[in-house]
This record gives C-alpha cells, sequence and structure tokens, in this order.
C-alpha cells in the first residue's frame, strides 16, 4: 500500500536556508518577535527574497492559550511584509514543528510550490507554571489523563517506570540522557543552558516527578 508519498521521490527538496533565535524566556519579546526574528535569519541565510516565498506553514501547539493569539501563520506572514499564497498553522504538540517540516517537504514535493518558510514557535514564560501545565495538559487526553490530576511529568515518569521494569533500566542510566545533552548545548551558542553536568548532580537535583 503507497503511503502517499512514493509519487513525489521524483522531485527533490532542499533546506536553502537556516534562521534560529537563541533559546531562553525572552520576557522582552513576544511570539511575532520570535517567529519573525527566525524567519528574516532563515531568508537571508538562503538569500531569497520576500516575493518569491509562495507559502509559510508556523508549527504552533498553543498560542491562543499562551498568549491569546491564534491565527499564527498569518501573523507571521503579516508582520514578514509578506503575502503568500497560504499561510497555515500546524498544531501536533511537541511535534509540531517536526510536522510542519513534513508539511513543507511534501508541498514542495508535490509541485504545488517552490519555495516554502517553514517555522516552529511557542511562548510559555507569559503565564504561571499552573497555567502552562494545564494548557500542555490538552496534548493528552484530558477527559481520561488530566481530569483525574495527571500531568505531562507524570505520564512520562510512568512511561518511565514501565520501561525500567521491562527492559532494567537504571536512574544511573536515565541520567546520562541529561547529562548527554547538557554536555551538546554547552557547544552551542544559542541554546538556554550551557553548563555541563554529572550523573550525581543529576541523581541529587531537586525531584520533578520520580524516578
Amino acid at each position: 500500500m503507497s503511503n502517499g508519498l512514493d509519487e513525489f521521490k521524483k522531485r527533490n527538496v532542499a533546506i536553502v536556508g537556516v534562521g534560529i533565535t537563541p533559546s531562553g524566556e525572552h520576557w522582552e519579546k513576544g511570539l511575532r518577535e520570535l517567529a519573525i526574528e527566525a524567519g528574516f535569519a532563515a531568508a537571508e541565510d538562503a538569500r531569497v527574497r520576500g516575493r518569491d516565498i509562495e507559502m509559510i506553514i508556523v508549527g504552533n501547539m498553543s498560542g491562543g492559550m499562551f498568549v491569546g493569539q491564534e491565527h499564527v501563520a498569518a501573523l507571521v506572514a503579516d508582520f514578514l511584509g509578506l503575502n503568500p499564497t497560504s499561510a497555515v498553522r500546524v498544531e501536533a504538540a511537541c511535534a509540531s514543528g517536526g510536522v510542519a517540516l513534513r508539511q513543507g517537504y511534501m508541498a514542495v514535493a508535490s509541485g504545488l510550490y517552490d519555495l516554502v518558510v517553514v517555522g516552529g514557535v511557542e511562548k510559555m514564560t507569559d503565564v504561571q507554571g499552573k497555567w502552562a501545565t494545564s494548557v500542555l495538559s490538552g496534548a493528552m487526553d484530558f477527559e481520561w489523563e488530566a481530569y483525574f490530576g495527571a500531568t505531562f511529568p507524570g505520564i512520562y515518569a510512568m512511561m518511565a517506570r514501565r520501561y525500567m521494569y521491562e527492559y532494567g533500566l537504571t536512574r544511573e542510566q536515565l541520567a546520562e540522557v541529561a547529562v548527554k545533552n547538557h554536555y551538546h548545548g554547552s557547544f552551542n551558542p544559542l541554546a538556554h543552558l550551557r553548563n555541563r553536568i554529572t550523573v550525581d548532580q543529576v541523581l541529587n537535583s531537586s525531584l520533578v516527578q520520580t524516578p
């Protein structure tokens, strides 16, 4: 059975430019500023003109709940000074950016568009932690999980516990993930945290949710 992408393989697709904002809390910037900053950087990197951009796809989970902004793709297009044929927002929880990239690939591979801008943006620091937790719960089964008190950290903890039970994973091995992530982040000038940590620091840090 075809996966729907077989006919696209004859047309090559390339990423010709990239732009990114530094990761961080960014109290002085809003959702649009973050998206526009990355958009301008990508266009400059690709050396393309605004009038050549035919479509904009923005990955965003919950701009409406976090900052009161729906219709994010049109907002970005407007403030980038663009008038593309299409401006679309894609929502897929934590995978929103990845799904947006896939949609951009398909738009070009299909032959409908030649130049597509794909971006992902989220602004969560403008709301209190309790509200952010509630909004994120919408990416779970709210009626059968969040309603009974489950949170994202809680759900992930249960998954980790089951994995540990079935495959013998230890807390020390799990801590190595954080150590590895911090290590690679230390080389990235745009990373939010650039400090290296040890397994002992992870195991003795404040507990969010066991394990």
